[in-house]
C-alpha cells in the first residue's frame, strides 16, 4: 500500500510531547493537509466541535482535602469485565490515511495499555487480525442495508473474540464537512474498507424524478426500529447504541434490550449545532436510571474531561481524533502515550479532587456560584 503520510512517524515520543494537544499540534507536521481537514474538522461551521470543547472548560472542579487514599482505585466493570481505568478507544475508520499499519499499531498499543479497542466498520484492516492484536476489543457496526450483511458481520466480530457491538445510529447520511470538501479531500487508492468485501449488497432502489437522493436514497437504507429489534436478536453480545442525544432516544432502545448507551455528537461531525455530548449527558442519565451503563465521546482531551463526565453519570469515556494524532507522529507508541497521558491525568485529578475510587465521583466535584452564595446567606453576608 502507498504511504499516505506527509512525514513518516517517529520511533520515540518528542521530548515537548506532554499532553494530548501537544500530539495535535506536531500533527500538523505529519499528516497531510487535506487528511488533516477530514481528521480534524467537524461539518457546517464547527459550532458543535467547538462546543464539545467550550462545555468542558466551563464546568469548573472543586479542590478537596482530607480524603482517604488507601484504598484508592481507577478500576471499574463494564458488562462484567474489570477495566483498569474509565477509557476505551472510540472507532476511527481508515487509519492507514495516517500510518501504514493504521488500526494494527493503534492495536498494539491497546494491548500495552489494557484499553479496549472499538474496532470500525470502515477500518482498513480486517476485523480478525486487529481483534488478536488488540486482545480485548468491541465491534463497531455500520448499519448495511442488507440485513445478511450485518448478520457476517456481527458473526466475524463474535469469531474474532470481541466483547461487545456497538451500532452507530447518528450518521444514516454524512454531515457536512465543509472544511474536508474545501481541502479537496477524497479517499486515496489503496486504503480500503476491507471488511465490507463481498458482503451482500441490497438492491438499488430506484428514483423518481424529483426525489431527494438524501430523503428517499439514503434515508431508505437507515435502520428502523424493527431492524434494530432485529439486530438485538443477532447476538449475546452486549450490545450498545453510539450517538444517542435525546432522553426518548435511549429509552426506546434500553426497552428493546440494548445493554448500554455511548453519548456521542460524532466529534462534531454529523449535525452542526448539536450540544456538546456533556451537556446531553445529566437528561439522559435521568431518563435511564442509573443501572444502564453510559458511556460518553466527543471532545475528550484531559483527564479533567474524564472526571467531569463521570461526575455527571458517564461511566466511561472514549478517545477518537488523539488515537489519529500520536498514530502520525509516533505510531503505536504515540497512542499509547496518549493513553497513559490521560490515565496519569485521572489519577492527578481524582487526587486533588479528593475522589480516591472512580465512585467517589459525584456532581460534589463541581464548583457553583450558587454555593458561594448559600454559604454567604449562611454566615450572614447577605
Amino acid at each position: 500500500m502507498a504511504t499516505h503520510i506527509q512525514t513518516q512517524a517517529l520511533n520515540h515520543i518528542p521530548a515537548d510531547v506532554v499532553s494530548v494537544s501537544d500530539y495535535e499540534r506536531l500533527a500538523t507536521e505529519f499528516i497531510r493537509r487535506d487528511i488533516l481537514e477530514y481528521i480534524n474538522g467537524g461539518v457546517a461551521d464547527d459550532h458543535t466541535l467547538l462546543a464539545n470543547r467550550h462545555a468542558f472548560n466551563h464546568l469548573s472542579l472543586y479542590n478537596r482535602i482530607s480524603a482517604n487514599f488507601s484504598n484508592a482505585s481507577t478500576q471499574l466493570e463494564l458488562f462484567g469485565r474489570t477495566q483498569t481505568h474509565p477509557l476505551l478507544l472510540s472507532p476511527v475508520a481508515h487509519q492507514q490515511l495516517v500510518h501504514p499499519e493504521g488500526e494494527l499499531a493503534t492495536a498494539e498499543a491497546a494491548r500495552a495499555m489494557n484499553t479496549p479497542m472499538i474496532i470500525s466498520t470502515l477500518s482498513n484492516t480486517p476485523l480478525k487480525e486487529i481483534a488478536q492484536k488488540a486482545k480485548r476489543s468491541w465491534f463497531q457496526l455500520y448499519w448495511q442495508p442488507h440485513r445478511e450483511a450485518n448478520a457476517r458481520l456481527i458473526e466475524a466480530a463474535e469469531r474474532a473474540g470481541c466483547e461487545a457491538i456497538v451500532i452507530t445510529l447518528d450518521a444514516p447520511v454524512n454531515g457536512l464537512r465543509n472544511r474536508a470538501q474545501r481541502a479537496g479531500f477524497q479517499l486515496p487508492t489503496g486504503v480500503e474498507e476491507v471488511n465490507l468485501t463481498g458482503l451482500p449488497q441490497a438492491p438499488v432502489q430506484a428514483l423518481n424524478i424529483g426525489d431527494s437522493i438524501v430523503l428517499k436514497g439514503f434515508m431508505a437504507d437507515a435502520p428502523s426500529m424493527e431492524d434494530l429489534h432485529w439486530l438485538r436478536q443477532q447476538t449475546t453480545l452486549p450490545l450498545l447504541a453510539k450517538g444517542i442525544s435525546h432522553p426518548a432516544d435511549a429509552k426506546q432502545l434500553i426497552q428493546l434490550g440494548f445493554n448500554g448507551l455511548i453519548i456521542s455528537n460524532h466529534g462534531g461531525r454529523t449535525l452542526d449545532t448539536l450540544p456538546a455530548s456533556i451537556d446531553l449527558l445529566p437528561a439522559i442519565r435521568q431518563a435511564i436510571g442509573n443501572d444502564i451503563p453510559l458511556l460518553l465521546d466527543s471532545g475528550i482531551r484531559r483527564g479533567t474531561d474524564v472526571i467531569k463526565a463521570l461526575a455527571l453519570g458517564a461511566n466511561a469515556v472514549c478517545i477518537g481524533r488523539p488515537q489519529m494524532w500520536g498514530l502520525a507522529v509516533a505510531g503505536a507508541l504515540g497512542v499509547a502515550h496518549c493513553i497513559k497521558i490521560l490515565q496519569q491525568e485521572i489519577e492527578i485529578t481524582m487526587a486533588l479532587c479528593g475522589c480516591p475510587t472512580l465512585d467517589d465521583i459525584s456532581e460534589d466535584v463541581f464548583f457553583k456560584h450558587s454555593d458561594i452564595k448559600q454559604e454567604s446567606i449562611k454566615e450572614g453576608n447577605l
